[in-house]
């Protein structure tokens, strides 16, 4: 606090909105002798716009408003509210100064002194002869904040809501425990006492900020903490989570083998780490990003939304820069680190942006959610070039249960993709590889307009079935979209012949559409996917269908449901529904000629699962 060899003589005050809400009007008041505080409407203005976008600084503001008029019913201080009301244009630019300007014209009329924590309105104020005190923000590196008293040494989160007892999540990845902290159900104004104590800490902790501030929600990263608010609208109840990392390993506890050390060291620059959320993920790029800057003596770097890795002080984290992720990359690649940690890859710009940094030449670590090792490089395949993907992801490492369970590397080849003969459908293919046994988990290629991931595993079936090839599965997706584009209403078939040649079974009213005037539609198809294309009735092979041992279903899924499409003489019986060699249930067929199952049972997930695998549901009479 400065200027105050004179607060003797002071008798009026003008606080601005900084200093309201920081409360610095009640630190200054002890020392005079009844003062008069004059509020400008402009800064009760700015307060009520904030609380009505849900913002804790304009509530807490207007409850220290509210003190003083306490201090004044008890005849310690004059209160006057003056100046004009700014207009909604004015408070929308409050940013911009136009609500300090204001404040100041009132402080100036009034031949009072000006109160506030803000360096520059102090500084413009005085450069326009107004008498100010300015208060600089009290940083206490060390608070102490009431939640934390709700953690101990193995607990991860803690999940505070009003009417609901408080619960905690306890353990590290691959074992953890949801568990009651107390049985007293949580009031709302408690949680409300702890989110005013966080908020205020954010504004005096130079290591806690604001990450977040929105309608209802506000995010606050407190040191190690990461603590999310939700309040009404957005959420029904009051509701604070807090999160914090309980695990701090290095690299070298992961058990890494040499050669993959190796690799680390001097051939990966474009690294994924992948898996579900809670798995570890960013446990292990903490230890990455130590790894790189502690023992390799590379230069590191974060980008985060939010800044929550627990990472030295040499490494610097960076947040969205004026709100953009791009604007950040901008900045590094002028930075130039050896190193970036991106966590995490969400949304379709922040692949095009680990991209870009990447090809700009900058190392590269990206941690994205997935649900098995092919996932991550299958999420940024279907967001870039296809050529370019082994340039900007050499390395895929999926962890579960807090361990590293796969590790894949990515390399661009020239061939005919697996399950295809003909050497004319030589195309580029990426090869994903599991970096221990050198064997080929995936590839991915592009047929047509699509983007084709296939998995390579073997798979068994039931007698009479047997996997289909990669170009059955592309030759069957491309004809099946086209017949529904022509034949919405249709029932349909495809059987493969040979690995030229395939029938079509459609309602007979429906194959001259299909094959078009003069067979222009069908000689297009033929030309496009390069085999032959016969096209029969489905009435004329159905009766035959019922009695073959197992045949394959069509499936398809809407919002609800998930559809098992049988032939009609199948209604009434039951059958034995498998996803290739594996039992998933039996079901009898319904009046529609259809099993129908809703889209949320675990069978459902199986059985979209299996077909995401290339893996045909079939159905065995009982």
């Amino acid at each position: 606090m400065e200027n105050l060899e004179d607060v003797d003589g002071l008798k009026k005050i003008v606080p601005d909105t900084s200093s309201v809400v920081e409360n610095n009007v009640r630190k200054i008041i002890k020392e005079l002798n009844y003062p008069e505080i004059i509020i400008p409407e402009a800064v009760i203005a700015e307060l009520e716009y904030q609380a009505n976008k849900g913002r804790f600084t304009g509530i807490n503001g207007l409850k220290h408003i509210e003190d003083l008029q306490r201090l004044e019913e008890d005849g310690e201080i004059s209160i006057t509210f003056t100046g004009r009301r700014p207009n909604k244009y004015e408070v929308s630019l409050s940013k911009t100064g136009e609500i300090d300007a204001i404040i100041r014209d009132v402080a100036k009329s009034e031949l009072a002194t000006l109160i506030t924590s803000d360096r520059i309105q102090s500084l413009v104020a005085k450069a326009q002869g107004i008498n100010v005190i300015y208060f600089p923000q009290d940083l206490k590196s060390h608070l102490k904040l009431k939640i934390h008293d709700f953690f101990d040494k193995d607990t991860m989160s803690v999940h505070l809501k009003e009417n609901v007892v408080p619960m905690a999540k306890k353990g590290k990845p691959g074992n953890i425990n949801l568990v009651k902290l107390s049985d007293e159900k949580l009031t709302y104004s408690y949680i409300q006492e702890l989110v005013n104590e966080i908020i205020e800490s954010s504004r005096h902790d130079f290591r806690s900020y604001i990450e977040m501030d929105m309608d209802g929600a506000t995010v606050v990263q407190s040191r190690e903490f990461r603590i999310s608010i939700a309040k009404p609208p957005f959420s029904e109840g009051l509701e604070i989570t807090a999160v914090r990392p309980v695990a701090n390993v290095s690299i070298y506890e992961y058990e890494l083998s040499d050669m993959l050390i190796e690799k680390l060291k001097n051939n990966s620059n474009g690294i994924l780490i992948s898996g579900s959320p809670g798995a570890g993920k960013s446990t292990f790029a903490q230890a990455l990003a130590e790894f790189y800057s502690n023992e390799m003596n590379k230069i590191v770097k974060t980008m985060e939304s939010p800044r929550d890795l627990q990472v030295g002080d040499e490494i610097t984290q960076y947040s969205p820069l004026e709100g953009s992720m791009e604007k950040t990359s901008d900045l590094l690649l002028l930075v130039r680190p050896d190193f970036t940690i991106y966590d995490e890859l969400r949304k379709t710009d922040d692949f095009h942006i680990f991209a870009d940094m990447r090809l700009a030449g900058v190392g590269m670590i990206g941690v994205v959610h997935a649900t098995k090792p092919i996932d991550g490089i299958q999420r940024i395949a279907s967001r870039v070039e296809l050529g370019v993907i082994p340039s900007i992801v050499d390395t895929n490492i999926f962890i579960e249960d807090g361990e590293i369970k796969a590790v894949y590397e990515t390399s661009l080849t020239v061939k005919v993709p697996s399950g295809m003969k003909e050497a004319d459908l030589a195309r580029p293919v990426i090869e994903v590889r599991d970096f221990k046994t050198k064997e080929l988990k995936n590839e991915i290629y592009t047929y047509g307009e699509q983007t084709i991931v296939m998995d390579i595993d073997l798979l068994t079936f039931p007698e009479g079935l047997k996997k289909k090839s990669s170009l059955e599965n592309i030759a069957e997706k491309e004809i099946l979209k086209e017949l529904k584009k022509i034949l919405p209403k249709s029932r349909m078939k495809i059987k493969f012949v040979s690995e030229d040649r395939i029938d079509v079974y459609i309602e007979e009213k429906y194959i001259p559409r299909f094959i078009g005037k003069g067979g222009k539609r069908i000689d297009k198809l033929e030309n496009k996917l390069g085999i032959s294309i016969g096209v029969e009735s489905i009435d004329d092979v159905v009766k035959d269908m019922k009695n073959q041992k197992p045949f394959y279903l069509d499936v398809d899924k809407n919002k609800k449901f998930l559809n098992l499409y049988f032939p009609k003489e199948s209604v009434g019986n039951s059958f034995e529904i498998y996803a290739g060699d594996v039992y998933l249930f039996t079901a009898t067929v319904g009046k529609n000629s259809m099993v129908r199952l809703r889209t949320n049972l675990e069978l459902s997930y199986a059985i979209l699962d299996a077909l995401e695998l290339n893996v045909p549901i079939a159905a065995r009479k009982i």
